[in-house]
């Protein structure tokens, strides 16, 4: 796998560390960390990551919202995103996905497995 850049906003500290050390390791990633909407935006627009892992529970701005945002932007729309959501039931992944992301993850994922998770959702080789 080419080495791809991953941006990571998720506002708990423990899962930053844990998916950022798994992709690091597993897929020699490159991996961005924003703990809140407002800094991931900023890291987005500045940076443009290859994909954007985004937790849909956060405080001030929800994953949602932050979606919207990232696509009303001309410089981050183009930008993949995938929810990461402890809210694991069929219905709410659907409507999640409904809002136009790439792909949702369920929390808690398997550190050895989420970058071949990401990597078949966004169809990279």
């Amino acid at each position: 796998m080419a080495s791809r850049r991953l941006l990571l906003i998720d506002d708990e500290d423990d899962i930053r560390e844990v998916a950022a050390l798994s992709l690091e390791a597993v897929a020699g990633w490159t991996v961005l960390l924003a703990s809140s909407g407002e800094e991931g935006l900023e890291i987005a627009a500045n940076e443009k990551p290859d994909a954007i892992l985004l937790d849909v529970m956060m405080p001030e701005m929800d994953g949602p919202g932050i979606f919207k945002l990232l696509q009303e932007s001309e410089t981050t729309r183009a930008i993949p995103v995938i929810f990461l959501t402890a809210k694991a039931q069929s219905v709410e992944q659907r409507l999640l996905l409904e809002l136009g992301v790439a792909g949702v993850i369920a929390k808690p994922f398997d550190p050895l497995t989420l970058a071949q998770e990401i990597a078949k959702i966004l169809q990279w080789k």
